[in-house]
């Protein structure tokens, strides 16, 4: 049941914070917390567990759970010109959780590039199924450009809360003679 668990935490993370965003200039397409997310889930989870929770998020969009941007839900998400970004969520999750478990998350300069390489993963994939219907041009000037530097905003956050977490439970850990340098896999 404690597997189960994290993984409904996981998507309810995630599925709060693409409620919680903030207008972008020159776009109609708001800026949401959901990659900070989704980067976060990654590097708690770890891999596998990452990529399979946002796999999940997913699946209870998929089926009609509004926990989409702006309360969306729908497989024509999926399929749609946001699918891409919605894909890259999975991927971007499992690569953040590879960081994580290979214990590269204390340092705060590697947790960056880790959380920064999971945003752009998330809009890159975005922008290739955006380009799909836009044309390439388009699609980098309206679906990536605008959100570039909330991206990287997102990732410094990210990587000050996980890089100080790893730190704080390796610091704990090791005056209790566990191996911490990773956030704990629940």
């Amino acid at each position: 049941m404690r597997s189960l668990g994290k993984y409904v935490l996981a998507v309810c993370l995630v599925a709060v914070a693409a409620r919680v965003s903030a207008a972008v200039p020159g776009t109609s397409v708001p800026q949401s917390a959901q990659t900070l997310a989704v980067v976060l889930v990654g590097a708690f989870l770890g891999t596998r567990d990452g990529a399979l929770a946002l796999a999940f998020y997913l699946l209870a969009g998929g089926v009609g759970l509004p926990v989409f941007a702006d309360g969306a839900s729908g497989w024509p998400h999926l399929a749609g010109p946001t699918g891409g970004y919605l894909v890259g969520f999975v991927l971007a999750a499992g690569m953040v959780g590879w960081f994580a478990d290979g214990g590269r998350l204390a340092r705060l300069r590697t947790a960056l590039v880790a959380m920064t390489l999971g945003h752009v993963l998330v809009l890159a994939l975005g922008w290739l199924r955006l380009a799909w219907s836009l044309g390439p041009s388009e699609a980098f000037a309206a679906g990536v450009a605008p959100f570039l530097s909330g991206g990287l905003a997102k990732s410094i956050v990210a990587a000050v809360v996980v890089s100080a977490w790893t730190r704080r439970r390796s610091g704990a850990s090791s005056s209790s003679g566990g191996d911490r340098s990773r956030p704990e896999k629940r």
